[in-house]
């Protein structure tokens, strides 16, 4: 081997080395709805992908008190919210969908009002199924009081 031959194959495996990790999950089309003055809580809606799979955990907000991960079920005849204190399953390779009577992220005890045009930093865990944990660190649009959930595929 050269020389030459050396060097580039040092450089390729520094390269290689140097190179980002993959994210293993990606958040797309998130939203907050809006509030009004003196709400106490709000929902953030999105589509979550995990690769190689695993559970949300955990979030946090500057704006919140407290962020849990919530489901709406029907219970009987009557729909209710509850909690997912061991998280919420993220299938590997599929999208799981946050939206508006169903899966959900909830912003309680907010320290403000957040209104249609403000961004929301946002932090959600991830933990995969090695048990390691993942942050995604997001800057999240709220929406009007009043949004549904974008039809698919409809970019703003």
């Amino acid at each position: 081997m050269t020389h030459v031959h050396r060097w580039i194959g040092i450089a390729a495996a520094l390269l290689i080395g140097s190179a980002p990790a993959l994210a293993q999950t990606t958040v797309k089309d998130a939203w907050i709805r809006g509030t009004v003055p003196q709400q106490k809580a709000t929902g953030l809606f999105a589509q979550i992908t995990s690769t190689a799979g695993g559970k949300l955990v955990a979030g946090s907000s500057p704006v919140a008190g407290i962020v849990e991960i919530h489901e709406m079920a029907m219970d009987g005849t009557v729909m209710k919210m509850r909690a997912l204190p061991a998280g919420l399953d993220l299938p590997a390779g599929k999208a799981v969908e946050l939206k508006p009577g169903g899966y959900h992220v909830m912003l309680m005890d907010l320290k403000q009002q957040v209104k249609e045009g403000d961004t929301v930093p946002v932090n959600l865990v991830i933990e995969g199924k090695d048990g390691k944990k993942e942050t995604l660190e997001l800057k999240v649009p709220v929406r009007a009081l009043n949004a549904a959930m974008p039809m698919a595929g409809h970019k703003h």
